[in-house]
């Protein structure tokens, strides 16, 4: 079982193209683990790659089309530029780890996060004379780290799937949370900066200036002109707002208040109320967030709206699909007898029950290269155990929610991560490039703040 997983992160680390290796050690996959091969591919596999496809369809499109709007108007320029400013040169890593954390802790999901803050990163890494490889770790340290696992109610779904389990809320444990959270945060912040300082001149050397201002990396070929539209900075934040407050009206007010109780019926597939409305809020604000920048910015900055929204939802399809076909080879993986093997297996390493749990989650995180993947897999076969556990030796359900969510923000981040790969393919950059300060900031310091909280919660 491990063979093929070993095989991809390898590949996809020398810069295999992701969505031919997925399927590829899939049949692997299915045949060293005596599955049929065929009907894994068509009955597994292509399965959780659609249904990937069909969850997330929207969001990457809308996301792609905020993100390239956001750098034809000019809109991510300015805000870098004002950033830069305000904060100095020197603290562009901190400005666009800043700015993905408030998005994301507002409830903004890390794709949409990735796709609408690469110019804008890009832009303040070129004022800063900073090399470009280090802008996915600046975006990953500030959207999927601290303020997906740690912070206190934060709205990412690796901090709800434990609630049902455990009967917790989002605030379980913010004494630890914090802990862990600042940890994250000062720790990747302090290592990009060093980065930074090591290769800044290297970098000023071998990239071109701040006014070329070319294509930022999100799939679209033409290089943008180098008289790139110059809108206010008010123009360039009410897009931003919108979206944010949007979310949250949506989220929290309007569709809560709504009868949805229609969904339930077989034509809408039975599903609840609430499994819907994070989706709904999150299409719906990115839908506003484009509205108004189109509002704001016809016919006098963007002149040919058309072709701009084409190029955004063509910037969609390369990391939806990448995203998708590694969801697809987690579904073999994980119905393996080789997986069900391990999974039994990690559940028996000796350490108590939160180190059981930590180690339990962070290894099937690791092998599914999904944070909410592993989460999931984790509770639904070991919750009841874990829980039994824990009544036994009287250790708290709000520290055992935090370690859940904790440890799934570590050996997520493997090579092999959907988000990893979106990330890089944003950037059109290459594991061999970026993916070391990634590793560093997404996997090695959270992994320590996972230790630490371990140590804490002890005493």
């Amino acid at each position: 079982m491990l063979v093929p997983l070993v095989i991809l992160i390898g590949l996809a680390y020398r810069g295999g193209a992701v969505v031919i290796l997925a399927p590829l050690c899939a049949a692997l996959a299915a045949g060293l683990t005596q599955q049929p091969v065929m009907a894994a591919l068509t009955e597994r596999f292509a399965p959780a790659t659609g249904g990937f496809i069909v969850n997330y369809l929207l969001i990457f499109l809308l996301g792609a089309v905020f993100g390239r709007l956001m750098e034809v108007t000019g809109a991510a320029r300015r805000l870098a530029e004002t950033i830069a400013r305000l904060l100095g040169q020197d603290r562009a890593i901190f400005a666009v780890t800043l700015a993905c954390a408030v998005l994301t802790y507002g409830g903004v999901s890390l794709f949409v996060v990735a796709f609408a803050t690469y110019p804008l990163a890009r832009a303040l890494f070129r004022l800063a004379a900073l090399p470009d490889r280090l802008i996915p770790a600046a975006i990953a340290l500030g959207a999927f780290t601290f303020t997906m696992t740690a912070l206190p109610g934060t709205p990412a779904i690796q901090n709800a799937i434990p609630m049902p389990y455990f009967g917790t809320t989002t605030y379980a444990a913010p004494g630890l949370g914090i802990l862990a959270a600042a940890i994250m945060a000062f720790g990747g912040l302090a290592y990009l900066n060093w980065c930074g300082r090591v290769e800044s001149r290297s970098a000023l050397a071998a990239q071109p200036p701040i006014d070329a201002y070319e294509d930022v990396g999100i799939g679209v070929s033409p290089a943008a002109p180098t008289d790139t539209p110059r809108v206010s900075l008010t123009v360039a934040l009410i897009p931003i707002f919108v979206v944010l407050i949007c979310n949250l009206v949506f989220s929290n007010l309007l569709l809560p208040s709504l009868d949805l109780t229609y969904l339930t019926e077989p034509q809408w597939n039975g599903v609840t109320a609430e499994s819907v409305i994070g989706t709904w809020s999150l299409i719906l604000a990115l839908a506003a967030g484009i509205g108004a920048l189109l509002l704001l910015t016809i016919p006098s900055v963007l002149p040919n709206p058309i072709q701009t929204l084409g190029e955004g939802g063509e910037a969609a399809l390369l990391p939806l699909m990448n995203t998708a076909v590694l969801v697809g080879f987690g579904s073999v993986i994980a119905t393996s007898d080789g997986f069900t093997v391990l999974r039994d297996l990690v559940a028996t390493l000796p350490g108590g029950t939160l180190v059981q749990l930590a180690l339990t989650v962070s290894i099937l995180a690791g092998v599914t290269g999904s944070a909410s993947g592993g989460m999931s897999i984790a509770l639904s076969s070991l919750g009841d155990s874990y829980t039994d556990m824990a009544r036994a030796d009287g250790t708290s359900f709000d520290v055992m929610h935090r370690v859940t969510s904790l440890a799934t923000g570590g050996l997520d981040a493997l090579p092999h991560n959907g988000a990893v790969v979106t990330l890089l393919g944003i950037g059109k950059l290459t594991h061999r490039t970026a993916y070391g300060p990634i590793f560093v900031v997404a996997v090695l310091i959270p992994l320590f703040a996972l230790i630490a909280v371990l140590g804490a919660a002890s005493f």
